[in-house]
């Protein structure tokens, strides 16, 4: 396919998605807050053999090229989970980057919206890298800083590249930011450790010794304490297992907390360290001497500060119990214990009124908006 000069590839060797994988390098070399992800993390990502995601899904990879040279790319992303879980003939487009022209990016989006309309979908939607269980929409507000770890990053001028090809907005993801001069106030630790002795609720950490059987009762609340968000899809099995795996190589156990009652699987927190703090050193690249700079970084000389609280939810049973008030206050408590300096709370969905206004109650600045697009096909 060709369009002023533009080529569209559909990337089907082994060389082309290694281009696929590396072509971010040239839109960001010059800006200060992208952190590169590590490629070989990336190729296992994108492998259909190795990424349970592709059990359940279709994924097809476009390479734009002028000259001879790259210029964009893009995934179109068929995820047979969410269309039968939602009920909605909704197709995504994700992985996208493209240099400043937009008649790249039209070549690119058209790509993948011709691509869904002929497997029947009547709605394109994103980005989403894959899914809302990894990165999901662009950064639209909140340049000034970089990305925390599994949260997108990307150039401003993406966003007047959507609104110029149509694509509306579908939904806002809020980033909060907290930093450890703001503890919880006292009447809300009070009211956490009423919480506790009111409804007999223990908070306890993750025991990795047991992980298989943590991680059996974890996967239960997650799928079923956000049953109900808008975009989300249950995790499979495999699916649950394999960023399990992924995670524990990074994760800190004592900033990982479950809440039983009456010794019942209630709730589940995760503040994962924010790895990105290390990747930015690395470059994408483990060998030859990425390996020492990440010891350095996380075992020598420990420079990761903060952390991101990627989820925290309780399941309908014990919901409005102020389990999550709890979990506030343990992360906080353990955090500052373990030398972590601030926190991101991210993401929450923009009308979920209850969580911002408590996030706010607690001090939380909203710091980062992230956007996902649709359009009709």
């Amino acid at each position: 396919m060709q369009n002023q000069n533009l080529d569209l590839i559909t990337v089907k060797r082994k060389k082309q998605l290694l281009e696929f994988i590396k072509f971010p390098w040239r839109i960001y070399k010059k800006d200060p807050q992208w952190v590169p992800p590590l490629i070989a993390e990336r190729k296992e990502f994108l492998d259909k053999r190795k990424n349970p995601f592709f059990k359940h899904a279709e994924v097809v990879f476009y390479l734009s090229k002028k000259n001879g040279q790259t210029v964009g790319r893009i995934a179109g992303i068929i995820n047979r989970n969410h269309i039968e879980y939602h009920q909605e003939k909704v197709g995504f487009f994700g992985l996208f980057e493209c240099v400043k022209d937009y008649q790249v990016a039209k070549v690119l989006l058209d790509a993948v919206r011709s691509w869904l309309k002929s497997k029947g979908m009547e709605i394109m939607r994103g980005p989403a890298n894959f899914s809302s269980n990894e990165e999901w929409g662009f950064l639209a507000e909140g340049f000034d800083s970089p990305p925390v770890i599994m949260m997108g990053y990307n150039p401003p001028y993406y966003l007047s590249f959507m609104e110029s090809y149509g694509l509306v907005k579908a939904k806002d993801l809020y980033a909060y930011f907290i930093d450890k001069s703001l503890p919880p106030p006292e009447r809300v630790v009070r009211m956490a450790e009423n919480i506790k002795k009111r409804g007999n609720i223990k908070i306890r950490n993750v025991n990795m010794k047991q992980f298989e059987g943590e991680v059996k009762r974890i996967k239960q609340i997650y799928n079923s304490a956000w049953s109900k968000n808008w975009g989300f899809v249950p995790m499979t099995d495999h699916e649950f297992d394999h960023l399990a795996k992924n995670l524990k190589r990074i994760v800190d156990p004592h900033m990982v907390f479950i809440a039983e009652v009456d010794q019942k699987p209630a709730g589940f927190s995760l503040a994962l360290p924010d790895f990105n703090q290390v990747l930015a050193r690395l470059n994408g690249r483990l060998f030859p001497f990425g390996i020492l700079k990440l010891l350095w970084h996380t075992k020598i000389k420990n420079k990761i500060d903060g952390v991101r609280i990627i989820t925290m939810g309780v399941v309908p049973e014990f919901q409005k119990r102020g389990i999550d008030t709890v979990f506030y206050v343990e992360t906080y408590n353990v955090g500052v214990k373990r030398g972590y300096r601030w926190a991101e709370m991210s993401w929450i969905l923009e009308d979920n009124v209850l969580m911002n206004r408590t996030l706010r109650l607690l001090g939380a600045k909203l710091y980062k908006k992230y956007r996902i697009y649709e359009i009709a096909i």
